[in-house]
């Protein structure tokens, strides 16, 4: 209703005029709710489609075998690098002192085969006679040019009479340890070459010329022998399987002859065993 035209009544004064009023429209919200409105929506669809495609990387790593699941790098601390590099030094200490150990130990078995660590000398058999209690050993008195003489027990009674070793000359490792065979006492041990079936056995000889009590020599070999060999140790048990004669009947140690002042030693023996 009209405000002006209704509240006073002018009557006919005033002509009416037919007004067309336009409806009122005031400004509405709505248009701004929905920006808003779309805003939420995209953001939802895009938080939407982010979890989504996590989902479906997810799944994807879950079908990846386990062997091609990456791991986290570890991270190392100084702590843990101070043990590496203290572990690493303990192993290079421990392989050095074995590589040291290896020397030493190829050192000690080359010295218990070192022919040098006996005195073996030329001896000369002033008297023999048959052992008192044992058929198959004989007994020695030998001199080795020092003012004495040494008894020695000998297991050469089936190949030589006492007759046939007085006054001979033989080769003798005088270091042995000295103890009894068959409750007599020997001092020494007679050097003799003998074939394989040890069907013949017979004294080393030196050559004519060689002094009573000189030491043998090898070539190559010139260390001091030890002053009693150690029988623990069985040092002669590793040196006399490299003791023999050679072709021509010359006692030898790895090939290397038992030298004298006046030549080598020697044997009617060829190719034969020495012990």
């Amino acid at each position: 209703m009209d405000y002006i035209q209704n509240i006073v009544d002018f009557g006919t004064t005033l002509q009416k005029i037919n007004v067309a009023k336009s409806v009122f429209d005031p400004p509405s919200q709505h248009p701004k709710k929905a920006d808003k409105v779309d805003t939420e929506s995209s953001s939802k669809k895009a938080v939407s489609g982010q979890k989504i495609a996590d989902k479906s990387n997810g799944s994807a790593d879950s079908k990846k075998p386990a062997g091609e699941t990456k791991a986290p790098e570890k991270k190392e601390t100084p702590a843990a690098k101070d043990n590496k590099t203290s572990g690493d030094k303990k192993k290079d200490k421990s392989a050095g002192k074995t590589a040291e150990k290896a020397p030493e130990k190829a050192a000690d078995k080359d010295s218990e085969c070192n022919i040098s660590i006996l005195n073996i000398q030329v001896g000369l058999i002033r008297k023999a006679w048959k052992h008192p209690s044992a058929d198959s050993l004989l007994v020695e008195e030998i001199d080795l040019g020092d003012g004495n003489v040494r008894q020695v027990v000998s297991g050469l009674a089936k190949y030589c009479s006492p007759e046939d070793l007085t006054n001979r000359h033989v080769v003798l490792i005088t270091n042995v340890k000295p103890g009894k065979l068959r409750d007599v006492m020997s001092a020494g041990l007679v050097l003799c070459a003998s074939t394989e079936d040890h069907t013949a056995v017979e004294p080393l000889i030196p050559p004519e010329g060689a002094k009573i009590g000189e030491r043998i020599s090898f070539a190559g070999f010139d260390g001091k022998p030890e002053d009693v060999l150690n029988p623990k140790k069985k040092q002669l048990d590793k040196i006399t399987p490299h003791l023999r004669t050679d072709e021509n009947g010359i006692a030898t140690f790895k090939g290397i002859p038992f030298t004298t002042s006046a030549g080598p030693c020697r044997s009617s023996i060829r190719n034969g065993n020495v012990k």
